[in-house]
């Protein structure tokens, strides 16, 4: 069973290790500081053994109304600006990839900023690449005007 809970800096890190290694320096060294300046919030997941298995983190954005599609473009107040929040960094434990985590992050993520009462459009994402992309365009992301690997899921 997983559990995924607010980071916080008592948690061990050294073990996390993704295909990624931008996002394991981040995890183990910048994380921390983030939270700490209130960039960024980190959530982490455990396996029952106490082992982080993932993480993902969320901050506030906004999105030009001109980069929404005209269906949803044309339903929102003309602001410059449209809230939403940012799922800026999503990562799963090499060791344990192909078990649907990322999956599992990435639901609780968005069940968690609809949660808030902080009002959000829409949870945005910039994929790393066309993989990603189509990761997240099968849950439910459409991609923005001009900008295929930046993606939103209304909330």
């Amino acid at each position: 069973m997983i559990k995924i809970k607010a980071f916080d800096k008592s948690i061990n890190r050294k073990t996390f290790h993704c295909t990624s290694e931008p996002l394991n320096h981040y995890f183990q060294k910048t994380v921390s500081q983030d939270v700490k300046r209130k960039l960024s919030s980190c959530f982490v997941a455990e396996n029952e053994q106490g082992e982080i298995v993932g993480f993902y983190t969320l901050a506030a954005t906004g999105i030009c109304l001109d980069l929404l599609p005209e269906s949803e473009a044309k339903k929102l107040p003309k602001y410059p600006l449209i809230p939403c929040v940012l799922l800026g960094r999503l990562a799963v434990d090499e060791r344990f990839t192909g078990q649907g985590l990322g999956r599992v992050l990435l639901v609780d993520a968005i069940q968690r900023v609809s949660r808030s009462d902080i009002a959000a459009f829409a949870v945005m994402v910039e994929a790393k690449d066309e993989s990603a992309k189509l990761f997240y365009e099968k849950m439910g992301f459409q991609a923005l005007i001009d900008e295929p690997l930046r993606l939103f899921f209304k909330l």
